[in-house]
């Protein structure tokens, strides 16, 4: 297997683990708040991806990062869009 093919393999499969992170993130901040969810299950996969880097973002500066406190940053920042796109829409 030469260099590109298998750079094309590991963009594949980092891409179908950003998902399934993302995922899994906008599942739990969607359990969390109550109320009306807008979009199906890609909606919350592009919520999780978002939130995790608000989240990460926001507890960057904060100093606030790694293990187990950027997943709880990643998922107040999903909740945070989860939020607003909750006010855009109802």
């Amino acid at each position: 297997m030469d260099a590109m093919a298998g750079a094309a393999v590991g963009g594949v499969i980092g891409l179908l683990m950003v998902a399934v992170i993302g995922f899994a993130i906008g599942v739990v901040a969607k359990l969390l708040m109550s109320g009306p969810d807008p979009g199906g299950w890609f909606v919350t996969i592009l919520l999780g991806i978002a939130g995790s880097w608000a989240g990460g973002f926001l507890f960057g500066l904060l100093g606030l990062e790694g293990g187990l406190l950027g997943f709880v940053g990643a998922v107040l920042g999903a909740m945070l869009l989860l939020r607003g796109i909750r006010r855009a829409v109802y």
